[in-house]
């Protein structure tokens, strides 16, 4: 009985499982798409190609597919094929040269515009490259051929981004929003032209509107990492891109090389030889942190070639290609690449865009110290100080400033918060700390600044400047203590008479009871140090010192 009642029941199972199975459709093209996987709807569709069900519009879908994960090569390689078969559909010639646009073919793309059909896409496409070209003429040409049509305001608008008029970019896509409240993705927009004007938290509250609806997008998420990279620091930023990966997002793949490339920027360079050479010719950021990568690596004739040239299009172009002239400017000691980064910053620093901008400000004061105007670097650096209190790279280049005009106590106590030991390692640090210490009559603190320092040229010129301005100062010991270091360095006899004079101006100051006489046997050794055969004025100068200490009793 119980085997002839388990025979039904497990008929009956099987039959559950076959109508399940019937209720469980493939997935279609539909499904694909309305989700953003186009992974998976290219997959079906090279399926059925290979199963030889594919048509033209199994082509054209393949290649929108394509386009849409940022494979610009395929989408190219698709639609050639569809020209080369003889196709006449009107989506083939302009969809070419969309894609030769993204790769960069702007010369290709504007001549498949020539074939393809008259339409609005064209114009705008059309409009594009003549913003690559710096075409001015065309571009306002095809600009006049513009009208209010939602397609061609963003392409307004994006043309405005590209040449950092973001605010302009944020009024027309505010406008469009404001009559298409489901247009949630230029929240997106509106977000990143925000992220380029420093306001990261207005980015971030206008970027959680599109982030409620689709919180697997992966470039809303990779823009609210950017927003925390810049409002906290690398870790936290690092984490929100980690939490894409986890969430096995459908767009993931579409910005693997971003995605990569930020996580180089996001670690302070980490890994950037691995990952950013590959992606030099792919993201236009990648050169320029790349460039970054070897400036702070010290390896500036590789920063120079990297960027020679680029022909600068972008403020942040142009900042850094000034920032590498003027670094090849110091190390070669070649005015016409310090010129050149001079003009960089001005245009920048000059610009309506910039001028009042942090970078801007920054930049002008790089400019004015070019030119050695020092008094207008403190204008722009004293500007922007509250953004900078900890940062060593502003104190370095501040405290430079203030000990340039002469304000050497506040120079002092600037390079003293410099905590980069690099930094404090650097001979225009060690050098103007040691004239700061001297101006401010602390010359024991710059005789010790010297005693740390191992022998080299930079020492060797560390003890001169505290031999010639503590010399200046009246600070006659620590004087004659350098020029007879570099007396026994060198034997040059412009070192004995620098010696010589701060030996008897010590000695003056001693009788006058500025200094205590306990250091006339100091004066003494030093006049003697280098005297291996008799001297006359160190014979007399040692008796005029004995004589005074016996009529005044002290012992020497």
């Amino acid at each position: 009985m119980m085997i002839s009642r388990s025979k039904p029941a497990a008929a009956a199972s099987t039959a559950t499982l076959v109508k399940e199975k019937k209720k469980k459709k493939l997935p279609k093209l539909h499904d694909f798409v309305s989700t953003r996987d186009y992974t998976g709807a290219i997959t079906l569709l090279e399926f059925q190609r290979s199963a030889g069900k594919s048509n033209e519009e199994t082509d054209l879908w393949i290649a929108y597919c394509a386009f849409h994960l940022g494979n610009y090569q395929k989408t190219a390689d698709e639609y050639g094929a569809l020209m080369k078969g003889g196709s006449t559909h009107p989506d083939v010639c302009i969809g070419l040269a969309c894609a030769q646009f993204f790769l960069g073919m702007y010369k290709e793309a504007n001549e498949s515009t020539t074939n393809a059909q008259a339409s609005r896409l064209k114009n705008r496409l059309q409009f594009h490259c003549s913003h690559k070209f710096s075409d001015e003429k065309m571009l306002m040409s095809y600009h006049q051929q513009l009208q209010d049509l939602v397609e061609d305001q963003l392409s307004l608008a994006a043309i405005h981004y590209l040449r950092s008029h973001y605010q302009e970019a944020i009024d027309i896509y505010k406008r469009i929003l404001l009559d298409n409240r489901d247009f949630l993705a230029l929240n997106v927009y509106v977000a990143l032209c925000y992220y380029k004007l420093d306001y990261y938290d207005v980015s971030q509250e206008v970027l959680a509107i599109y982030l409620a609806h689709f919180p697997d997008s992966a470039t809303a998420v990779n823009l609210r990492a950017c927003n925390h990279f810049k409002l906290y620091n690398g870790k936290a930023a690092e984490a929100e891109l980690r939490s894409l990966q986890d969430m096995a997002s459908p767009s993931f793949e579409y910005a693997a090389d971003l995605i990569k490339h930020n996580m180089v920027v996001f670690r302070g360079g980490e890994g950037a030889l691995q990952v950013l050479p590959p992606l030099v010719d792919v993201l236009p950021e990648a050169r320029l942190n790349l460039v970054i990568y070897h400036l702070r690596n010290d390896d500036v004739m590789e920063a120079y070639s990297l960027i020679k040239d680029l022909e600068p299009s972008t403020p942040q172009e142009y900042i850094l290609k000034g920032v590498v002239n003027a670094a090849v400017g110091q190390e070669q000691n070649s005015r016409d690449h310090l010129k050149i980064a001079q003009q960089y910053f001005q245009l920048v620093g000059g610009s309506a865009s910039e001028c009042d901008t942090i970078p801007g400000r920054q930049c002008m004061a790089s400019c004015f110290f070019l030119l050695r105007q020092f008094q207008d670097v403190l204008i722009y650096l004293q500007s922007i100080k509250n953004y900078f209190y900890s940062d060593d790279t502003y104190n370095f280049n501040y405290a430079q400033v203030k000990a340039a005009v002469g304000n050497y106590k506040e120079a002092e106590e600037l390079f003293l918060l410099i905590q980069s030991e690099k930094l404090k390692n650097d001979y225009v640090y060690l050098s103007w700390l040691t004239k700061c210490y001297v101006m401010n009559g602390k010359p024991r603190y710059a005789w010790e600044l010297y005693l740390k320092m191992e022998t080299s040229a930079e020492s060797y010129s560390i003890l001169q400047l505290i031999a010639n301005d503590c010399y200046k100062m009246g600070q006659f010991f620590y004087s004659a203590k350098a020029f007879d270091i570099l007396e026994r360095l060198d034997g040059n006899p412009e070192f004995w008479e620098g010696k010589k004079g701060a030996c008897v101006g010590l000695f003056q100051l001693i009788v006058a009871g500025h200094e205590p006489r306990e250091m006339l046997r100091e004066v003494l050794v030093l006049l003697r140090s280098m005297s291996s055969q008799p001297n006359p004025q160190v014979e007399y100068i040692t008796k005029v010192i004995k004589t005074w200490a016996k009529e005044n009793r002290v012992g020497v």
